[in-house]
């Protein structure tokens, strides 16, 4: 009997702010997007979390990735284009009201 799916934690518009760290290890949340805000655009689908992946690991643990939109000036401080990055849930966490 299979295990059921939960469902994704995040929704398509959700704002969403990354993480701001810095591992000592692979990770797939690039630099220039950690500690932003962005807004979900939509679930994609579970894949084992790449950071742990990366290590040679077997144990890397199911997670939901969400294509999410962050402005271009949010990330670099200018540009009127938007970018969306694939990112797995641990990456993201939900914004507070004053991160708007």
């Amino acid at each position: 009997m299979s295990e059921p799916v939960p469902e994704a934690a995040y929704a398509p518009g959700d704002l969403v702010v990354t993480y701001l760290h810095d591992p000592p290890h692979h990770t797939r949340l690039p630099r220039y997007a950690r500690g932003r805000r962005g807004v979900v655009v939509e679930p994609e689908e579970r894949t084992p979390l790449p950071d742990v992946r990366s290590q040679g690991r077997d144990d890397a643990p199911v997670e939901m990735v969400y294509a999410v939109r962050f402005a271009a000036r949010e990330l670099w401080g200018e540009g009127d284009h938007d970018v969306v990055l694939d990112l797995p849930e641990s990456y993201l966490r939900k914004a507070d009201h004053d991160e708007r």
